[in-house]
């Protein structure tokens, strides 16, 4: 068999998981199994991993996990995500049956209480050796701020097998700033989704136009009296919550884990596929074996 370079397709489960969730539950497809479980959050996410597979071609998978709601983010501040509905109840018992669903299929999961999957993954990508390549998948743009010359992040779009892959080139392109100053844009202008106001009345567009000119907040502040006089005051006024901004967007990369490259080794379940679907009730993941 021909050798290849190491690749490590690094999986987002929660953003995978919801996305395939609400997919089908805005039409009540909950797909409930033999038991009574609803799996149509676990079968679509699954189908997506396979998917990226089959495009990605990895040699080692690992999907990573929030680990309850809480962490060291909400200990910074308070609204950290406090706007965030509780989930459905036909997705409660989803979280447990996608993890023993991923590892049956020979996925390695993890998840670090106190930290969300992004710090997990970020900690992956910063503890490669220099001959693996990776690639991270995901519905959440935050991770952009991963990407380099050994990382690459992959988007996802409508459908199956739809990505919108950056690396450090086209990330530039688009953006105008590099992955690590997409940080210091993400804290000016602050995040709706995640609950944190970074500055208030600086949106994304001028958050941009601010880095690309002055490259960080550092050079924004030392520069502040070039700044529009609307932009000094909302700035200054707004210093405090500015620098909270910036520790609640970056994504830590020392997360206390241990990686096992052999346990991520990726291994063609076509195999065990068939007891799997049975035993779980997956019937739409029978498209992607048979």
């Amino acid at each position: 068999m021909e050798n290849k370079q190491p690749n490590l397709l690094v999986i987002d489960g929660m953003a995978l998981l919801f996305r395939a969730f609400y997919a089908t539950a805005v039409t009540n497809q909950f797909m409930y199994n033999e038991k009574g479980v609803p799996t149509n959050g676990v079968q679509g996410m699954m189908r997506h991993i396979f998917a990226a597979v089959r495009q990605n071609n990895p040699t080692h998978t690992i999907i990573c996990w929030d680990m309850g709601s809480k962490t060291f983010r909400n200990e910074l501040f308070d609204g950290y995500k406090a706007g965030r509905k509780a989930p459905p109840e036909e997705m409660i018992p989803q979280f447990d049956l996608a993890k023993e669903v991923a590892e049956a299929f020979g996925f390695m999961n993890l998840g670090v209480a106190g930290f969300e999957a992004d710090d997990c993954i970020g900690t992956i990508t910063a503890k490669l050796t220099p001959d693996l390549r990776t690639t991270v998948l995901s519905g959440d743009k935050d991770l952009l701020q991963l990407i380099d010359v050994q990382n690459d992040v992959w988007i996802m779009q409508k459908g199956y097998g739809n990505y919108k892959r950056y690396d450090e080139a086209t990330f530039f392109a688009e953006m105008g700033v590099t992955p690590l100053q997409f940080i210091d844009v993400k804290a000016l202008m602050g995040d709706t989704s995640d609950g944190y106001p970074g500055v208030r009345g600086i949106g994304e567009k001028t958050a941009l136009k601010l880095i690309q000119e002055f490259e960080s907040i550092e050079g924004v502040l030392e520069n502040i009296e070039a700044l529009k006089p609307g932009q000094q005051k909302k700035i200054l006024e707004d210093q405090e919550m500015l620098a909270l901004s910036r520790k609640l967007a970056r994504i830590h990369t020392d997360v206390p884990l241990e990686l096992d490259y052999d346990r991520m080794l990726y291994r063609d379940a076509a195999s065990i596929a068939g007891d799997i679907i049975h035993t779980y009730g997956l019937r739409t993941l029978e498209r992607d074996f048979f």
